[in-house]
Parts: C-alpha cells; sequence; structure tokens
C-alpha cells in the first residue's frame, strides 16, 4: 500500500519525468528497504556539517533532474575522508547542469548487486537481479522473474546466476547475508506492484551485500508517460 507521502513525491516529480536520488532513497524507506544515512545540503558549509555528523568516509553526489546517469558526468565522488574533500566536491559538483544540493551519505561495504524493475506491458511488473557496478553491461549476468516474489522465487534467482558463488562465499569469503538480500527483493517486488501504475521502471545499484546487510546505494525510479 502506498503512502501520501511517496504518492506526494511521485507527483512532484512528474515534470521531470523520474524520481531524483533522494526521494527515490526516501520512498524505498518508506517501504522497509535498507538505504544508507544521507543527507543534502544545497550551501557548501552545510555539505560540510552533514559529512560529519554522518561520519566519514562519505560519498558525494550531485543532485539534479537533469542529471539521469550520474556516472556519465562525473556527478559521484566517492571515498572522501575529511572536510577538504566535501568542499572540493561541493565546488566541482556545483557546476554540473541543474545542480539543485550535494547527497552526502555514508560509505557502504560489500559485493556490488543490481536489482530492477520494468513494466513489461504485456507481462506486468517484472524483477532482475544481477551482478551490479559499473561492469553490469559487461558481465551480463542477470536473472528475471515476474513480480511478486515469492522466497522460493529469489532463491532460484541467486542460484541462476553465474557468480551465485561470490554470493555464498568464494574460496573462503564470507557469503552475504542471503536471508537479508531475500526480504530486500520479497518486499521491493511489492512494492513495484503498488507503484506498476505510476513508473516505467526502478533501477537499484548498486546494492552493497555484505555478510551483515544488503543496503540500497544508488536508486533511480523512472515515471510512466504522461
Amino acid at each position: 500500500m502506498l503512502s501520501q507521502e511517496m504518492v506526494d513525491m511521485i507527483s512532484a516529480s512528474k515534470e521531470a519525468g523520474w524520481v531524483v536520488e533522494p526521494e527515490a532513497k526516501k520512498i524505498l524507506a518508506l517501504a522497509k528497504i535498507t538505504v544508507p544515512r544521507f543527507k543534502v545540503a544545497v550551501q557548501e558549509e552545510d555539505a560540510v556539517r552533514c559529512a560529519s555528523e554522518i561520519g566519514y568516509p562519505v560519498v558525494a553526489k550531485a543532485v539534479s533532474p537533469k542529471i539521469v546517469h550520474k556516472s556519465e558526468h562525473g556527478a559521484v565522488v566517492v571515498g572522501i575522508q575529511a572536510d577538504e574533500g566535501v568542499r572540493s566536491a561541493f565546488q566541482h559538483l556545483r557546476n554540473l547542469p541543474g545542480f539543485t544540493g550535494l547527497l552526502v551519505e555514508e560509505m557502504v561495504p560489500g559485493l556490488e548487486l543490481i536489482i530492477g524493475a520494468k513494466i513489461d506491458y504485456q507481462f506486468g511488473p517484472v524483477i532482475l537481479l544481477g551482478m551490479g557496478g559499473t561492469g553490469v553491461e559487461i558481465y551480463k549476468d542477470a536473472t528475471l522473474r515476474m513480480a511478486p516474489l515469492k522466497e522460493k522465487d529469489v532463491t532460484s534467482m541467486i542460484k541462476g546466476l553465474k557468480a551465485h558463488v561470490l554470493l555464498e562465499g568464494y574460496r573462503g569469503a564470507e557469503p552475504v547475508n542471503l536471508p537479508d538480500l531475500t526480504q530486500l527483493l520479497v518486499t521491493f517486488s511489492e512494492l513495484v506492484m503498488d507503484l506498476q501504475d505510476h513508473i516505467e521502471s526502478i533501477d537499484l545499484n548498486p546494492v552493497k551485500c555484505s555478510a551483515e546487510k544488503c543496503v540500497v546505494a544508488d536508486a533511480r525510479i523512472m515515471l510512466a508517460p504522461k
């Protein structure tokens, strides 16, 4: 069930045609999906204060309704260790098109996955799980299922990945928290079912999965055409 706050954020994003990252993460958090601690600053000193409150190291990202793919614009600065790094990131990123603020968030460790959804006009909502990060288009290691998902569907999706051994613990490495990943996918599929009349697609990339938990480090919601 969509809350009024979710509906309001989607409505406010219709002109841009997509939901920018801070609002997308707020929608996910309202659906009980784990996201990093983050704050948005519109002034340089506010960004420094936000970083200090979150705790270093942090990631800084430009918030702009004109930048859908941040990697193509160099709109992300990772591994910032001190106040000067935040100031430098703010001064650089504020020059990007449509800049409205700086998202400052905690750095999250873990294996990078991608979780996505697309509304197929014949079959309805389809959920994707794959190996994520910047190499997602190179590896092309992903599995698909129709929503809504049950736990057994998620288990099948994980086993269907060529790199599933990385999730289960490879050569002595700790396995990721598979119960948390399973719950994330089930909850995400339920959210997609609720949003299907409003959206075209959702990309969560990367989702950082460790032995402790799975956290959505970046999110983009594309709205259905007007």
